[in-house]
């Protein structure tokens, strides 16, 4: 049976790889389409770059950059409004034109409580990518940027209770002790993703200026290797239906 084609969908560079850079380079690794949109930071900017070293890496295509500016960082895109102030029509259907343009059968980004930072970008992009899923499918909602088109599964990247202390231990910054996660019983995807772990690795360390600045990809490239892949080989995630009546099965690969 073929693999699924797949779309992430994260608010900014380095999200994709830290939170599912692994079922990203599987899926291509199997001969499945695979493609990232980001919701914020401009093309012309060194994060843009960077965004395109580590899709090269995990196999996942050019970038798809919504362009919008990072809710802290104005110089993320210069001149554009703040990704939480766009109106929703608009960053709705901008990425409903990327589902129909990509047409995937899995589509995957944030969870609910925008994973474990809860970054307001990190919720708003769950918020726009939910509606756009359903949007997507419905002749009658946007019908200026294709074809409709119905993915048959929406995975949300997430932790669940069990692995947060050791999270905690090493990814937990000073003034930011909080983290967010989910019932264990929530899960509905645990993916092994060793196999593609150096892919992963590599994808997170391309990010140089969250790796400068100390952000997690910093963090995680100051930890012992085993350290490091203790925390990174092992992607979870909690499963919504676009559909509303119960459709087949589409699975990430596990």
């Amino acid at each position: 049976m073929p693999v699924p084609s797949l779309l992430a969908v994260f608010a900014h560079p380095d999200d994709e790889s830290l939170w599912s850079g692994g079922a990203l380079a599987r899926h291509a690794a199997a001969g499945a389409r695979t493609a990232v949109v980001t919701a914020t930071w401009a093309e012309d900017t060194p994060r843009g770059a960077e965004l395109a070293d580590a899709l090269q890496i995990l196999g996942a295509g050019k970038p798809r950059m919504l362009g919008y500016a990072d809710a802290g960082a104005p110089q993320s895109a210069p001149g554009r409004m703040r990704f939480c102030d766009a109106p929703l029509e608009e960053t709705v259907g901008r990425l409903v034109a990327h589902i129909r343009e990509f047409r995937p059968q899995i589509v995957v980004t944030h969870d609910a409580y925008g994973g474990l930072t809860g970054h307001p970008d990190h919720v708003h992009t769950h918020r726009v990518t939910m509606l756009a899923v359903q949007a997507a499918g419905l002749d009658q909602l946007y019908p200026q940027t294709g074809d409709p088109w119905q993915p048959s599964a929406l995975y949300l990247a997430t932790h669940p209770h069990s692995a947060v202390p050791q999270l905690a231990e090493h990814l937990t910054r000073p003034g930011k002790p909080t983290m967010h996660s989910v019932p264990d019983e929530h899960i509905a995807a645990t993916l092994d993703v060793t196999p593609w772990l150096e892919q992963k690795i590599a994808a997170v360390l391309a990010h140089h200026t969250e790796v400068q600045r100390g952000a997690v990809p910093g963090l995680l490239a100051g930890l012992p290797p085993a350290t490091r892949k203790q925390i990174l080989a092992t992607e979870y995630y909690t499963r919504h239906n676009p559909h509303p009546t119960p459709a087949r099965q589409t699975e990430l690969t596990t």
